[in-house]
């Protein structure tokens, strides 16, 4: 079985290609935990986050937006504590930031998802690439969905960050060509 080159290192990476990764996601709470996650992978590897997701979904009240808009400074200190999740100040804080304009989109536009999937018309854009190499780090799309969500109050979402999101929530589809999930998806 021929898999995208990047998920072929360990068990967290194949599971996730396997099952998650470019599947067109339209439910709010997982398209509000991915912009997270993916922001807090800045700077460090996707199986980091990986290995430490469940433990940020239980510190994170599973990704539920309206909790964790009223997280407090005494919360901010006791997650700046947990070693299962990346303790870093300004990501712990984006969650909060982000969870407050996630809100905001959400009342502005009835969901989320409906705000997110106009960037790609509603239906994913589907990449040919035969290598990882000719996968773009960010795009057109990319750069304008990071200035929206910029201007809407979310933190850690550069053009980058948001390219990485695009492809995890099946925004577009850039499994290679010869990866067995790339007619899947």
């Amino acid at each position: 079985m021929k898999r995208c080159s990047w998920a072929e290192s360990n068990d967290a990476d194949k599971k996730y290609h396997d099952e998650e990764w470019g599947v067109p996601v339209h439910d709010d709470r997982l398209l509000f935990e991915m912009i997270c996650l993916e922001g807090a992978q800045a700077g460090l590897s996707w199986t980091t986050i990986l290995n430490k997701r469940e433990h940020y979904k239980k510190v994170f009240d599973n990704f539920n937006a309206k909790k964790i808009a009223k997280y407090d400074d005494k919360k901010v200190e006791a997650l700046l504590q947990d070693p299962g999740i990346v303790r870093n100040r300004l990501k712990v804080n984006a969650f909060i930031k982000n969870a407050k304009a996630f809100l905001e989109i959400q009342k502005e536009h009835g969901s989320f998802d409906t705000y997110i999937w106009s960037f790609v018309n509603h239906k994913p854009i589907i990449n040919a690439w035969k290598n990882r190499e000719d996968v773009p780090a960010k795009t057109e799309v990319s750069d304008l969905l990071s200035k929206s969500l910029k201007k809407k109050g979310f933190s850690f979402v550069g053009s980058t960050i948001c390219y990485a999101f695009m492809q995890a929530v099946g925004m577009v589809n850039d499994h290679s060509t010869d990866c067995f999930r790339y007619k899947e998806v």
